[in-house]
């Protein structure tokens, strides 16, 4: 999609601390299970700010997708690429309606959706409905427009308000007043429900790390630069040939985290490639063939005997 400097962050913890140190923050989206027939006695905004990109959910199975680019749409300081722009502007003055219809139609984010779905070889999931015993599973976003903190989902005639917000989306303000609603949420399906996830559209923490160890090597350039005009010019100054070292010693440890933190993030994207592929990979051929050569020597219903009686015994 030529979405450039973001990424997807796995959140385990909703303190301020753990959200602080990951600003900024671009949105937040909640996953839970969800449960047909709540009731929601919420005000739902039907005119909301022209600013504020809202799309209706108009197929199933694609509230993961749509719950990213209800943050990425209402982002201006993310380049979200030429694509999302052009339909951002494209569908400016749509109603919600039109812009859901209008993502399902695109052909560019129905390939990115596909290509992150698993193989599905003998039911696709859009010609199964889903039945009463099934674990039905939705997305919504929290993001922070023009001073107000939304709930957007798209399940829903139009966004929610969350209250009035100070700062911008790098700030900790906004993420402050949602913790205690996702909290509440979370509290409410305790109960009877432990599966949620959370997690945060943020900014690319290798170019974050990158630009700042950039940023301490001109410093320790510059530092060396001034022991050097001290040495050549046989100053004796020794407070502050002693300062200069010690901020030479900070700046060093601060190169060796920064360098540490960046291998960590490539080490990270490299894992989630890996997952990625073995999520997306059509394990069937070979399960089948598999199955066949069992069946040739024999070997496949000894073992699905045995299966059944580990099963009844357990």
């Amino acid at each position: 999609m030529q979405v450039k400097g973001v990424q997807v962050e796995e959140l385990y913890s909703l303190d301020l601390d753990s959200l602080d140190s990951l600003r900024p923050v671009y949105g937040l989206i909640f996953l839970f299970k969800w449960r047909p027939g709540e009731k929601d006695d919420r005000l739902v905004i039907k005119d909301p700010n022209p600013n504020l990109f809202f799309a209706s959910q108009v197929i199933n199975n694609a509230c993961a997708t749509q719950a990213i680019l209800s943050i990425l749409m209402n982002s201006p300081e993310v380049d979200i690429g030429p694509e999302l722009s052009a339909l951002k502007d494209f569908t400016k003055n749509f109603p919600s309606e039109l812009k859901g219809l209008a993502i399902n139609n695109s052909e560019a984010i129905r390939t990115a959706h596909n290509s992150f779905a698993r193989p599905e070889p003998f039911i696709p999931e859009e010609q199964r409905a889903s039945g009463k015993d099934d674990d039905v599973y939705h997305f919504i976003s929290y993001i922070h427009v023009d001073g107000v903190l939304y709930e957007l989902d798209g399940l829903k005639e139009g966004p929610i308000s969350l209250g009035q917000c100070s700062g911008g989306q790098g700030d900790i303000d906004w993420l402050r007043l949602v913790q205690p609603v996702i909290q509440e949420r979370i509290e409410r399906y305790s109960q009877n429900e432990i599966r949620f996830n959370l997690m945060g559209i943020i900014k690319n923490r290798k170019e974050i790390y990158t630009a700042e160890l950039k940023d301490l090597q001109r410093k320790r350039e510059r530092i060396l630069q001034q022991l050097a005009a001290l040495q050549s010019e046989r100053m004796v100054d020794g407070g502050n040939v002693e300062a200069l070292n010690t901020t030479l010693l900070e700046i060093n440890g601060g190169i060796e985290s920064a360098t540490e933190k960046i291998l960590m993030e490539e080490e990270k994207f490299k894992k989630w490639r890996t997952e990625n592929i073995r999520r997306k990979h059509n394990y069937i051929p070979f399960l089948f063939n598999f199955l066949k050569i069992l069946a040739e020597k024999k070997q496949l219903r000894p073992l699905i005997e045995k299966a059944k009686q580990k099963a009844n015994k357990s």
